[in-house]
């Protein structure tokens, strides 16, 4: 059967066009977003926690219309999209007393998961305010941590959902391009790690990024519904990332400093070292079977 279009890492071939065509005549008053759902739902088109696809779905079958393919009903109202028109965090007002005592002395150390509480607006507000990238709204999966010693907030850490082609790490992992379009999701990335600038504890930056290879895996399991085998983030070629090496991470490589927008093969942003971090001694066989 012919490929009409790949979306996502979804096929989409020929055969499947007529059904399509037909779910359409067969909901005249369905909205885009209810048609978006009839087809999930008629394709088992899930995510690994048992979430419909729709969104993508949506995505993929707009793509069909303006080829041609098939025709959509009009759209019925545009809602505010805030992604589009995001406010920067605001920074609020925290105890900036300095802490400088030794990791023994900092005490037990709690890691929150700060995504849709009441702490992520603090979150979002340190990193644009102390982090040399700003904040930064996180692609797909995703989660947010804060590091706390008592109620002193000592660092936040951002991961997300790994860059589908990164050269370094693809070699070093060794998977096929198909094994990577079907297992990128056992992958994560750390976007972000802000240690606080006040904080002056020795080694802690190390102990926390020892101590997310655990927290992390577990927590993507509960979250997402499946495991997560390495972990990866970048280094910007003004910043020597110690801390990641200190805590075992591999320097694999850098980038070609060509982001995903990119149209020629000349660089459009600093090239960064890849780091990456595998969380089981059989990842490569886990990555490239699943």
């Amino acid at each position: 059967m012919g490929v009409v279009m790949k979306y996502r890492g979804r096929v989409i071939l020929q055969s499947d066009l007529p059904f399509i065509r037909a779910l359409i005549d067969e909901h005249p008053t369905a909205s885009r977003r209810e048609l978006s759902r009839e087809l999930c739902q008629a394709w088992n088109w899930t995510q690994p926690n048992g979430t419909l696809c729709d969104m993508v779905c949506r995505g993929a079958m707009l793509a069909l219309e303006r080829a041609g393919h098939i025709a959509l009903p009009p759209i019925r109202f545009k809602p505010h999209n805030p992604l589009a028109a995001r406010s920067k965090p605001k920074l609020c007002e925290i105890d900036t007393t300095p802490i400088q005592c030794s990791l023994k002395e900092l005490g037990p150390l709690e890691f929150r998961l700060v995504r849709r509480t009441p702490l992520e607006p603090l979150f979002n507000g340190l990193l644009e305010e102390y982090h040399y990238l700003h904040y930064a709204q996180p692609v797909g999966a995703q989660a947010k941590y804060m590091v706390f010693a008592g109620e002193r907030p000592l660092a936040c850490l951002a991961w997300s959902s790994a860059a589908r082609h990164l050269g370094p790490r693809d070699r070093f992992i060794g998977w096929s391009r198909e094994a990577r379009r079907r297992n990128i999701r056992f992958l994560a990335y750390n976007s972000r790690f802000l240690l606080l600038p006040w904080v002056r504890v020795s080694c802690l930056a190390s102990h926390i990024l020892g101590r997310m290879a655990t927290q992390v895996p577990r927590d993507w399991e509960r979250l997402y519904g499946h495991p997560v085998y390495y972990l990866e983030t970048f280094v910007h070629p003004d910043r020597k990332g110690t801390c990641y090496r200190a805590a075992n991470w591999i320097g694999l490589g850098w980038t070609t400093g060509r982001g995903k927008a990119s149209n020629s093969h000349r660089p459009n942003r600093p090239r960064k070292q890849v780091l990456g971090y595998p969380l089981h001694k059989h990842f490569r066989r886990f990555l490239e079977c699943l």
